[in-house]
């Protein structure tokens, strides 16, 4: 889409100071701009390139005064603050990339579905019996939503997403591609041969409001009950939640962390990459548990974890410097014990 620097100008509360009918249709950074771009001055690192940019509108500082010609081609928009005026212009390139509505074909929408107002269906979906989707819902192609499954308003569901039946996802939540909501959990019970048989898992996921889930990020439904993760709460790319888990308010968990099975965690907590919790445990409200951490005991409130088995981290810090210079320490002691043997050996002592 194109817009005028006169409307953006208008969105931006900001002045034009140029030709207020300019065209752009794409944002870039001040140094790689082009012809019918829109780009941005806040660091003053940067102002040598307002001289030289291809851009045709470059939002700056109400403040900004030129030392010598800009091109003429180029059109200023002045506003109070230009990065938070660029943000702005950023979010709302971002949500007209989504502003779809209707129903793609091919695809199949049960009739039993209930479907609100501005969705948008795309191609090869598959709305299953009772579905709910709330107002301006977004299901992008090739996207599976089975029985009884409710979305909340707003919620986006990129390409290639699988939602199990009976799952609850809230209102203005992000799901991105290849992620499965639903799976059943991970239950097996041996019988008296040692055979492993399927216990059925029969319970649910519940997402609240404003989660998002990353790519190929896969939570599993509780076997009698509920899985939930709550509020606010972003789970990366490629992470495994179990059957039964409940993963608590506004907690940021990064890629390839695997949360065991009925484990529970808190809020506000920050899950680093490749982190591993046992099942069965309980997380505290603001913990921090660096990578590659393995947590298998339950965690207070307000630690900050390192290790694998993982232990606090000023003391996983201070044994670290020990770990790395164990050459030089063994070295050391195979010095001292050939000095206590000679030392021995000269006063006739012997060790007891």
């Amino acid at each position: 889409m194109q817009f005028t620097a006169a409307q953006i100008a208008e969105l931006l509360q900001g002045e034009v100071d140029g030709d207020p009918q300019v065209l752009v249709n794409d944002l870039a950074k001040i140094e790689e701009a082009r012809s019918g771009t829109l780009t941005f001055l806040a660091n003053s690192k940067y102002t040598e390139f307002i001289y030289t940019t291809k851009a045709t509108i470059a939002i700056v500082d109400h403040g900004f005064q030129a030392t010598k010609a800009i091109p003429k081609s180029l059109t200023l928009i002045r506003v109070t603050d230009p990065r938070m005026a660029f943000t702005q212009l950023l979010e709302r390139n971002y949500q007209l990339q989504y502003e779809k509505k209707g129903i793609e074909q091919p695809s199949f929408v049960s009739p039993k579905a209930r479907i609100g107002k501005g969705v948008y269906i795309g191609a090869f979906c598959y709305i299953s019996d009772e579905v709910v989707l709330g107002d301006g819902v977004k299901v992008f192609p090739n996207s599976f939503i089975g029985e009884r499954t409710t979305v909340g308003d707003g919620t986006r569901i990129h390409a290639g997403v699988k939602i199990y039946h009976q799952s609850v996802i809230g209102a203005q939540c992000v799901i991105h591609s290849g992620a499965v909501i639903g799976a059943d959990g991970f239950g097996f019970v041996p019988n008296t041969e040692g055979v492993y048989e399927k216990m059925p898992q029969v319970g649910n996921v519940i997402l609240e409001d404003h989660v998002e889930i990353g790519a190929n990020t896969t939570v599993d439904r509780a076997t009698i009950g509920h899985t939930i993760i709550r509020q606010g709460t972003k789970l990366d790319n490629l992470i495994q939640v179990g059957h039964n888990a409940e993963i608590g308010k506004h907690n940021v968990v990064v890629s390839q962390t695997g949360i065991a099975g009925s484990t529970k965690v808190g809020d506000h907590n920050q899950i680093g990459g490749q982190v591993g919790i046992a099942g069965h445990l309980t997380i505290g409200n603001k913990v921090r548990i660096a990578a590659q951490s393995g947590i298998g005991a339950t965690v207070e409130d307000g630690a900050t974890l390192q290790g694998s088995p993982a232990f606090a981290k000023g003391l996983y810090d201070r044994s670290y410097v020990v770990f790395r210079n164990l050459p030089s320490l063994q070295r050391r002691i195979d010095a001292l014990e050939k000095e206590l043997a000679a030392l021995r050996q000269a006063f006739g002592d012997t060790p007891r």
